[in-house]
């Protein structure tokens, strides 16, 4: 499987499964049937609520723990460093597992209360995600749903730039001020939602473009996110689907690339993921 290497050297496999709003016996069985067909790399979080579904798949399948790579988040609401440190120790418990692979503050503001300054919370837990990792229990630390005024705030007062920046992304919506701002800071962004929970599929124009390659307009959707740069993270229950998100093999043309570039305004209402 193809990998990233991070700005702090750690290695990411370059698609995860993702597991947001996925119950409890359904992200077991994704991930073990992601595992089965070459997934690395499985994204969840305390706020979804399948941690320990996720965790008792990675010890049931027939890998070694340091052969997946697990990213989980911080709750959005929690903005402290005390407060950042008991919650990873909630979410090492529910993984079954001494560390994670990725440790992520999930949004810059409590999901309640969209728009706060919580810049001071996020400084001090993502200081406690520091100390922790030098711990041992986090090999790499990153955020999600940020800006980069938020992330130089992170930076500026820390020393450390955040190794992932997992946002909304896919054709048509890439959010090109960030994206561009994490590109220039090393920062990997992981692209959560890249088939719009299913939405792109209503697309004629990408629909078009599957035909004109032979492939599933999920193929698209991925390749077009491996080709920018980011790393996407498919979610999906049923077992084929799965493969056939990981197996892209399809490798869209300059002239293409640029075809998906020129769709603007694709779903707009952020999702919360």
């Amino acid at each position: 499987m193809d990998k990233y290497k991070l700005n702090d050297g750690v290695e990411i496999p370059s698609i995860g499964l993702g597991t947001w709003q996925s119950e409890k016996s359904d992200a077991y069985r994704a991930t073990l049937a992601a595992i089965a067909c070459g997934y690395r790399h499985i994204d969840t979080a305390y706020a979804y609520e399948n941690e320990d579904a996720v965790g008792r798949a990675v010890k049931d399948c027939a890998l070694s723990r340091d052969q997946i790579f697990i990213g989980t988040k911080l709750p959005s609401h929690i903005k402290s460093y005390d407060g950042a440190k008991e919650y990873l120790e909630l979410s090492l418990k529910a993984l079954g597992t001494d560390y994670v692979d990725l440790y992520m503050i999930h949004a810059p503001w409590p999901w309640i209360a969209p728009g706060t300054d919580c810049t001071e919370g996020n400084i001090e837990a993502f200081r406690a995600m520091i100390d922790m990792k030098a711990e041992g229990k986090i090999r790499t630390v990153g955020v999600s749903n940020f800006n980069g005024e938020q992330i130089d705030s992170i930076i500026a007062a820390t020393g450390v730039t955040p190794s992932v920046n997992q946002i909304r992304f896919f054709i048509g919506n890439t959010q090109q001020p960030i994206y561009e701002y994490c590109q220039k800071k090393g920062i990997l962004v992981e692209a959560y939602s890249p088939l719009a929970t299913g939405k792109m599929g209503e697309v004629d124009k990408i629909g078009e473009m599957a035909a004109k390659y032979g492939v599933s307009f999920a193929k698209i959707c991925i390749a077009y996110c491996l080709q920018k740069g980011t790393l996407p993270l498919p979610k999906s229950v049923t077992p084929a689907r799965i493969a056939e998100n990981f197996e892209v093999g399809v490798v869209i043309s300059d002239e293409d690339i640029a075809v998906l570039d020129g769709i603007k305004g694709l779903f707009p209402r952020p999702y919360r993921s």
